[in-house]
């Protein structure tokens, strides 16, 4: 079985012909050193994984042909990340550790003591693509432009349910046992720790659910996969 596996934004269906983007077709040739009549696995979002023959690489782009599905379509459960960004490396780290993890959207929030004024949404979005890539999913989470938590807030459906990783409640970690299935949201704090206006408005949402994640407070990227471990292994589909 072909190891290499490749996003496409292209449908995919039994000999369809798939273009490839020219950064595409120089990974496959100079990188991978791939030609024609090599086989590869590519899957978009929708249509699950398939099996792919390279039926031409130049340097403004190729073509593939669809031979047959090897895996089908298999989306995340209904579970959002917000967190605050952080240093650029373990931003990235989170946006990549959440797509394997299994989040089906992720949301950089501007707080109160948020670090971080911008990201790259797209280079953020990339390393997505990247991690669904090698994980072997077939679903690739879209990762938002940067917004300020309170306008987000204002705008919350109160269906979606919160938890909230406060890391004022360190101690004994959580289990979840008791919490609904349904549509979550985990949301992650900042380096410098959620401000007294932020923790009044989230403590009197009724969507919101604080938890602990131990005896230690953890670092926001550390959260994030502690907080997503937690959920996928109670409500989501690790069960």
């Amino acid at each position: 079985m072909a190891k290499i596996r490749l996003f496409i934004e292209h449908p995919l269906a039994e000999g369809q012909a798939v273009p490839l983007n020219p950064d595409q077709a120089h990974y496959l040739a100079s990188v991978m050193r791939q030609g024609p009549g090599g086989e590869i696995l590519v899957f978009n979002g929708r249509d699950g994984e398939w099996l792919a023959r390279i039926e031409r690489l130049a340097k403004r782009g190729g073509d593939l042909a669809a031979l047959r599905q090897t895996a089908p379509q298999l989306d995340p459960p209904d579970l959002w990340l917000v967190f605050a960004p952080i240093k650029k490396a373990r931003t990235d780290f989170i946006v990549e550790k959440a797509a394997e993890l299994g989040a089906a959207r992720i949301l950089p929030v501007q707080t109160d003591h948020t670090n971080s004024e911008r990201i790259r949404q797209d280079r953020l979005q990339a390393h997505a693509v990247e991690a669904a890539e090698q994980c072997g999913g077939t679903f690739v989470p879209e990762v938002c432009d940067l917004l300020p938590l309170s306008r987000l807030l204002d705008g919350w459906d109160g269906a979606r349910r919160i938890l909230w990783a406060d890391e004022a409640l360190a101690g004994p970690a959580e289990t979840l046992e008791n919490l609904p299935r349904g549509p979550w949201a985990i949301l992650i704090g900042p380096e410098g720790g959620w401000s007294e206006a932020e923790r009044r408005r989230l403590a009197a949402m009724d969507c919101v659910t604080r938890i602990s994640l131990g005896p230690r407070i953890l670092r926001a990227d550390t959260a994030a996969v502690a907080s997503l471990v937690l959920w996928q292994a109670r409500l989501g589909d690790w069960r």
